[in-house]
C-alpha cells in the first residue's frame, strides 16, 4: 500500500490501497483510499446534532431528486450500473442517505462514528466507511473478486466474482455494502481505519475531503 502526500496543513495520513489487476484492468480510475485515526465511536456530543439538524434543515424533497444529476452522485451511479447493481434499487450511498433522511424527516444522530459518515457523505457525495483498526491490516487493504463461497461471516458466503475490500485474513467489507460483523466497529473500539472509494468522474480531492472531514468529527481539536 502506497501514502499519499498529505493535504496542505499535513494532518492527512492518506494511504492508497491495491486494486487487484483484473479489476485494475476492467475499471482503471477505480482507486481505494483510507486513514487510520486515534479514535473510536460513542455518544455524538451536541454540537454534532446540531450540525445534523442543520444539514436536515437544508436538505429537502427538491434537493433529493436533483442530486443523482451532480456529477459526484451521478459518478457512483454509473458505476454501480458498470458493476451489475441497479442504482434506484441498491442506493449509491449517498442516495441512501437522502432517502432515510426524507423517510424519517431528518439526519437522526446514531454514534459518533455514523453522524461523522453521514456528515461527510452528505457534503461531499463521496462515500466512507468505517473498519476496526485492530481487527484489520489496515495496510493491505485491496479492492478484489470474492473466490467461490468465500466466508463473510458465521452463516454467510459471498458468490465468486463479487467485489470486496479485503485484507490477507479475508473480505472486510462488500464493496459498497455491508462491512464483515468481526472487522466492525464496537464500543470497545480504540482505533477506526475510513476508507474511500474512488470511481471515474469523481476528483481525487472530494475523496481527501471526505476522509478529513470523518476524521474531524472523530478527533476534534487533535
Amino acid at each position: 500500500m502506497s501514502v499519499v502526500e498529505p493535504g496542505e496543513d499535513g494532518e492527512l495520513d492518506l494511504r492508497r490501497g491495491e486494486v487487484a489487476p483484473g479489476v485494475a484492468e476492467e475499471f482503471p480510475e477505480l482507486r481505494l483510499f483510507s486513514i487510520v485515526v486515534e479514535a473510536g465511536s460513542g455518544k455524538s456530543p451536541p454540537e454534532i446534532k446540531a450540525r445534523l439538524r442543520d444539514m436536515s434543515d437544508a436538505f429537502r424533497g427538491p434537493q433529493a431528486v436533483l442530486m443523482r444529476q451532480q456529477p459526484i452522485p451521478w459518478a457512483y451511479r454509473v458505476f454501480f450500473r458498470h458493476i451489475g447493481l441497479d442504482p434506484d434499487d441498491d442506493r449509491t450511498p449517498v442516495e441512501a442517505l437522502a432517502l432515510e433522511r426524507l423517510i424519517k424527516g431528518g439526519f437522526k444522530s446514531k454514534n459518533l462514528l455514523d453522524d461523522a459518515l453521514t456528515i461527510a457523505v452528505m457534503e461531499t457525495g463521496v462515500p466512507v466507511w468505517g473498519l476496526d483498526a485492530e481487527r484489520v491490516s489496515a495496510d493491505a487493504l485491496v479492492i478484489r473478486e470474492a473466490a467461490d463461497y468465500e466466508p463473510f461471516a458465521p452463516t454467510e458466503w459471498l458468490p465468486g466474482g463479487r467485489l470486496v475490500v479485503a485484507d490477507p485474513a479475508g473480505p472486510v467489507a462488500v464493496l459498497f455494502g455491508d462491512i464483515a460483523p468481526e472487522r466492525q466497529v464496537t464500543k470497545a473500539t480504540a482505533r477506526t481505519v475510513l476508507f474511500s472509494v474512488q470511481v471515474a468522474g469523481v476528483p481525487s480531492i472530494h475523496v481527501e475531503e471526505a476522509l478529513w472531514l470523518a476524521q474531524e468529527i472523530l478527533t476534534p481539536g487533535d
